[in-house]
């Protein structure tokens, strides 16, 4: 499964190349682990109250949906935030520093854009299965179903920011904030 030169994973959300997402329902939201069951962090919904949550958990409403996610590396700390505004996705360094933004460009395609230029495009096939290209077209990630709880994430070389933040955000949060409600 492997379409690029591989990397040597370092132990941390950028730089491993297998992420496994795992949606069991924990405090923390959806989990991420290496390839080896080592958690590597976690993605959170941020800025919402408890009745927000509990009312989008049960309806599913895009109306109820959360508008802010919080990217965060296995200590704890946030090292991404990934905001809804307007019908785009806004993503920021923990401190709110601008990344770049993922705006639809169809029912299951997304744009990754920085400094106003396409960085690179999602194209999302099915539940938990997307490929991610950079702004030449060549494949840098990609998704696939697991064991339908999880789906594991396989990233083919080491990337750049801005294009290594928007990649990880897009993956971490395709299946519940980019989606259509």
């Amino acid at each position: 499964m492997t379409s690029g030169s591989r990397h040597a994973g370092g132990g941390t959300l950028f730089t491993e190349p297998f992420l496994v997402v795992s949606h069991r329902a924990g405090a923390a939201g959806p989990g991420v682990r290496d390839q080896h069951g080592r958690p590597l962090g976690s993605v959170a919904e941020a800025d919402h109250g408890t009745f927000r949550k509990a009312l989008w958990a049960l309806t599913g409403s895009a109306r109820f949906r959360p508008n802010c996610f919080a990217v965060r590396d296995s200590g704890g700390s946030v090292v991404l935030k990934v905001r809804a505004h307007d019908s785009r996705f806004l993503v920021t360094r923990a401190d709110g520093t601008p990344i770049g933004g993922i705006v639809p460009d169809g029912p299951d395609r997304f744009t990754l854009s920085a400094h106003g230029r396409a960085a690179g495009v999602l194209e999302h096939r099915r539940a938990r299965e997307f490929s991610i290209t950079d702004a030449s077209g060549r494949e840098v990630a990609r998704a696939a179903d697991g064991d339908g709880r999880d789906y594991v994430v396989e990233v083919f070389a080491q990337l750049t920011d801005p294009l290594a933040s928007l990649v990880l955000a897009a993956a971490l949060t395709v299946d519940t904030a980019l989606r259509p409600g």
